[in-house]
């Protein structure tokens, strides 16, 4: 598993160059992308594809590789292999047949871009490519939205426009965002901005390369927060039926739905257990 750049095609260890060149077949994603790899490092080698609409089949002829004592090398695009790019199938099938697998460590987009983020110094989340489509997005981005971790994510340039007004949307127009476009290469920008501010500055002829987003995580609530609501359900539900005193709840406060709704089953059952 070799990792290779990210864009500046300097940005090779000395290793990988010599497990590619001592390989006796080199898998990769896009076979003229590593060409010219190689081309740039003076080298040649056997490619073949390995990409998401053959990699099932493709594992399968590395592992005959594999069993008759060839070494074969797997690469990416761009990056280190299976972190959101082909390669997982493959290390699991040559792993369940006996074989080693030999990370070769190197660049990695979401690492590069969170080490010049500046949000935080604490655990973050890789979350890779967001569904595509909006519906599955916005259903994801609020399941991570509460998350104390920072967030980072990989969007394509035709969809990062969307991507942002969704997070914008889902996780508060005020959380801190990171752009980085291009990395590594000529153009290579890393825009800080808050989440309402992100779709206008992409629109500005930006909406090209690949990117990392990085989102800071949701700030812990507040004791008082806290406090607030409940105060604001405990009120309500005795006064209105328990579905209207969640949602009137949640729209007051801005209070997870299913953090008030379970709050209101315990009180409704302290109500029933006094009256009973």
């Amino acid at each position: 598993m070799v990792a290779t750049p990210i864009g500046n095609l300097e940005d090779i260890s000395r290793r990988a160059l010599d497990s590619l060149a001592h390989a006796d077949a080199i898998a990769a994603e896009d076979t003229r992308v590593t060409a010219r790899l190689l081309e740039r490092h003076r080298m040649q080698g056997k490619l073949i594809a390995v990409h998401g609409h053959n990699e099932q089949r493709a594992a399968d002829w590395i592992v005959e590789q594999l069993a008759r004592g060839k070494t074969v090398a797997l690469v990416t695009d761009a990056g280190t292999p299976a972190i959101s790019d082909p390669g997982a199938t493959v290390v699991k099938k040559a792993r369940a047949a006996g074989f080693r697998v030999v990370p070769i460590p190197g660049p990695n987009a979401a690492v590069t871009a969170l080490s010049a983020s500046g949000i935080s110094e604490g655990p973050f989340l890789f979350a890779g490519f967001l569904p595509a489509r909006p519906g599955p997005r916005r259903k994801a981005l609020e399941r991570l939205s509460m998350l104390p971790y920072t967030l980072v994510f990989y969007e394509a340039p035709h969809r990062v426009v969307e991507c942002v007004e969704d997070m914008s949307a889902t996780l508060g127009p005020e959380r801190v965002l990171v752009i980085a476009r291009e990395l590594t290469k000529l153009f290579e920008q890393i825009h800080r901005c808050v989440l309402s501010e992100a779709a206008a500055w992409l629109r500005e002829d930006r909406e090209r390369g690949e990117f990392v987003l990085i989102a800071e995580g949701a700030a812990a609530p507040s004791e008082n927060a806290k406090l607030d609501w409940e105060r604001v359900l405990t009120t309500l539900i005795a006064e209105l039926p328990l579905a209207h005193a969640v949602k009137l709840t949640c729209k007051l406060t801005g209070a997870k739905k299913n953090a008030v709704y379970a709050r209101a089953l315990q009180l409704a059952r302290v109500a029933n257990a006094r009256r009973s």
